[in-house]
């Protein structure tokens, strides 16, 4: 059963299913220098489902977001430990880049970590895709660390995050 979260124009945010875990696969190779295997995709649809979205044009997917759910240190709180809605891959494909997919996906599966009762959604950000750390500073995320040599090809990573509004589950 598909659940719709939101619509912009002609492109609808739903919830993934595991039919979708093929076109998801494919976004990712396209336009991502990071992959995981089919097996990491199937465990985050099963983990949490409400955080695992894809948006789609016309029945073809646009673009995805996929997140999981971690224990460990607060990146605000001092000595805090708490539960962490982790966003491991956000894509969209490039023709439907600049219509706000990519702002919507990343606010619905804010919404998705937050009924997993998570204090904290973090991410980590190449730190030459200023672009897209523009779009997480609008949205609430801070830069929280400056990971060096983050990624295999060993660019920089910023560590973003916000802190979650419990009440607004």
């Amino acid at each position: 059963m598909q659940v719709i979260l939101r619509q912009i124009g002609d492109c609808i945010i739903r919830r993934a299913e595991p039919a979708d875990l093929i076109p998801v696969m494919e976004i990712n190779l396209k336009t991502l220098p990071e992959h995981y295997s089919d097996y990491f995709y199937e465990s985050l649809l099963a983990e949490i489902p409400e955080a695992f979205l894809v948006a789609e044009i016309g029945g073809r997917h646009a673009g995805y977001i996929m997140c999981k759910t971690e224990h460990g240190f607060s990146n605000f709180k001092k000595l805090g430990f708490v539960k962490k809605g982790h966003m491991v891959s956000v894509a969209v494909l490039d023709e439907f880049r600049g219509r706000g997919i990519g702002r919507v996906l990343v606010e619905e599966s804010a919404r998705g970590v937050q009924m997993k009762n998570c204090d904290e959604f973090y991410l980590e950000v190449r730190c030459s895709n200023i672009d897209a750390v523009r779009l997480y500073e609008k949205l609430g995320f801070a830069i929280r660390q400056h990971l060096k040599s983050y990624y295999r090809d060993g660019e920089d990573a910023y560590l973003m995050a916000i802190e979650l509004d419990k009440s607004n589950k």
